[in-house]
């Protein structure tokens, strides 16, 4: 509702500074209480990007460029996790005396700067979108039962609620999940950054290979890929381990771009409405990246590994696997 009304320049600020605020937050949170609202906080400003950055390429690319757009844009969170999980503990912790504190400040501090350069490249009259060049219509709670109706859209929604089970679930508990198999915080740390790797050459590749009449069957592959990775996690630090990560990081980067792009390319969705489809798509995903986190932590906790929550996971590929089937029949029909 937020960007219907607003422009993605300021839209796109105002989230980068509320990320910002979370991190600083965080850091001064003196108990439990306060640093679970910290990290909520992060759930107001992350949806602002996580939409309006979609909108606008919607906006600026057609065709397999825009796919391509997609891909580039997915590489920044990728880019972001190599360097957070690979550095933290590793060298920032050290350089700021193992204080976990002034770590978050300075990611803050980061993430505020991000959002200033933003604002100096949009600014430019280059990067402004001209008036009356992008049509749209003003929110109305009509809007919901407009897209809502539309049976492939509820399908790709069911959808993201797996994705990001699969995604939000594996990329927090992975760091623990590889120190429970041994490794040093450090070394888990390095470990758990090769998805993320694998995840920058397969969202500049995957989504631009994604064309409109190979969507189904990518995703089909991307499914697979992450169910095939759910099995060889279970396996001790070597070959297979890396083997898994690798594909769970190439699954993991592209699942939400193909997804989003699916949803946004669906027949009666008007461009009008792509900034709401997209919000719809958060929103049901979230209830994944809620779920996924206190469900393989809580299963983990009880059962005293990490064995019961990765057969979970591949369950919830196997429903994947189920839901993009519904959705090719629906296609074909």
């Amino acid at each position: 509702m937020v960007l219907d009304r607003l422009e993605a320049r300021v839209a796109l600020l105002l989230a980068a500074l509320m990320m910002g605020a979370s991190g600083v937050a965080r850091g001064l949170a003196g108990d439990a209480t306060l640093l679970f609202a910290a990290v909520g906080l992060f759930g107001v400003g992350g949806p602002l990007i996580s939409i309006g950055a979609p909108k606008l390429i919607a906006e600026r690319f057609e065709g397999a460029s825009r796919g391509t757009a997609m891909g580039i844009y997915i590489t920044g969170p990728s880019l972001g996790g190599i360097a957070a999980l690979s550095l933290t503990n590793s060298w920032l912790m050290p350089l700021t005396g193992q204080d976990w504190r002034m770590v978050l400040f300075l990611y803050a501090g980061f993430v505020a700067a991000c959002g200033l350069m933003w604002l100096a490249i949009a600014s430019h009259p280059a990067a402004r979108v001209k008036a009356g060049e992008v049509e749209g219509k003003k929110f109305n709670l009509g809007a919901f039962r407009e897209i809502l109706g539309l049976g492939e859209v509820r399908v790709v929604l069911a959808m993201s609620i797996g994705i990001f089970f699969i995604n939000h679930g594996l990329n927090n508990w992975l760091p623990e999940l590889l120190r429970s198999r041994g490794m040093s915080p450090a070394l888990a740390g390095y470990w758990a950054s090769i998805p993320t790797v694998a995840g920058v050459v397969g969202s500049l590749i995957i989504p631009r290979l994604a064309t409109p009449e190979r969507r189904l069957r990518v995703m089909v592959l991307l499914f697979v890929s992450a169910l095939v990775a759910s099995l060889l996690l279970h396996f001790d630090p070597g070959p297979w381990l890396a083997s898994g990560l690798f594909l769970q990081g190439i699954a993991r980067s592209s699942m939400m771009t193909v997804a989003i792009l699916l949803l946004m390319e669906t027949p009666g969705v008007p461009k009008a409405r792509r900034s709401l489809a997209g919000g719809l798509f958060f929103t049901a995903a979230e209830i994944g990246g809620v779920l996924g986190p206190l469900t393989i932590g809580t299963l983990s906790e009880l059962t005293g590994g990490f064995a019961v929550p990765l057969v979970l996971v591949t369950a919830v590929c196997l429903v994947l696997l189920a839901l993009i089937a519904m959705l090719g029949r629906a296609r074909a029909e």
